[in-house]
């Protein structure tokens, strides 16, 4: 028999990647690998630890922490999409 179901309302923590290294260190826990961009040497994308494995976070992507403490990136339409800011 097919059920319906709604998926339990959470509150995440998370920080919008913009250049902004070191407060995403200090959320993470950890200095997170840039990778350079292919025409330079400007961070525009960091190395995310994730319970799946490294992803990568490009500029303006949100880094949110799960519900188990987890760590990984998001991109912004799907951000937007999911999440409402809590005030």
């Amino acid at each position: 028999m097919v059920k319906t179901f709604m998926k339990n309302p959470l509150v995440i923590s998370a920080v919008q990647w913009t250049g902004n290294y070191d407060e995403i260190a200090e959320f993470i826990g950890y200095a997170p690998a840039i990778v350079p961009f292919i025409n330079g040497t400007s961070p525009q994308e960091l190395m995310i630890k994730t319970l799946e494995g490294d992803h990568i976070a490009s500029m303006a992507d949100w880094v949110i922490k799960g519900i188990k403490g987890e760590f990984y990136p998001c991109k912004p339409d799907v951000f937007s999409d999911s999440y409402t800011e809590v005030l």
